[in-house]
């Protein structure tokens, strides 16, 4: 199964060019790296980020501190880590971030 990202910048109301992502794989207690990629003039790491993943459960990590201060701006969030679950019965799965210095939302994307 694949994986990518879309974030856009709501502050802005445009993709969030330049924010740095890593992606872990979690088993238990071990985090183990798995990619580390930087979004496109979109917004966009595309797929497959981190190859061709087996199920089970991951962390994308948003550094979301550094993009926004290498804009100027000083934000809330430092990395906004976000966990979720893969199975053998989706061959896709895209995680979209909607970010604010002073917020941010999530979901499951198509």
């Amino acid at each position: 199964m694949t994986l990518s990202t879309h974030v856009l910048d709501i502050s802005l109301g445009k993709p969030a060019t330049g924010l740095d992502v890593a992606l872990f794989r979690i088993d238990g207690e071990h985090r183990e790296a798995v990619a580390s990629a930087t979004t496109d003039d979109g917004g966009r790491v595309a797929s497959p980020f981190g190859g061709e993943l087996a199920p089970g459960f991951y962390e994308l990590v948003f550094h979301a501190g550094n993009y926004f201060a290498r804009h100027g701006v000083t934000s809330f969030y430092t990395e906004i880590p976000v966990r979720f679950r893969t199975s053998d019965a989706n061959p896709r799965y895209h995680v979209p971030l909607l970010l604010s210095p002073w917020g941010y939302s999530t979901y499951r994307g198509s």
